[in-house]
């Protein structure tokens, strides 16, 4: 088995994912392989929470010029998930 940490990778944390927080719905990077079952597994287990649901999307990587060399960030995974009523991440 995967350990928790190789898929969450770490937590989105911006203005508009602040807001779905309100919801009780987190944004985290995941690993580009991981299905939602062990995407759940894993923020249970790092973050002692109870998950209701795992919504997942894959983002293509933009593309990126540095001087005259045109290339492309990686594409990357992410995962919304939503806890239970009375669950709670600290984001401290």
């Amino acid at each position: 088995m995967k350990d928790p940490h190789d898929i969450v990778k770490s937590l989105i944390r911006t203005e508009k994912g602040s807001q779905a927080q309100a919801q009780n719905k987190y944004q985290f990077l995941v690993d580009r392989k991981s299905n939602k079952i062990e995407i759940r597994k894993s923020v249970e287990d790092i973050y002692k929470v109870k998950v209701s649901a795992v919504n997942t999307i894959m983002a293509r990587g933009k593309l990126r010029r540095v001087r005259y060399v045109a290339g492309k960030t990686p594409d990357w995974k992410k995962a919304i998930v939503t806890l239970k009523e009375g669950s709670k991440i600290d984001l401290v």
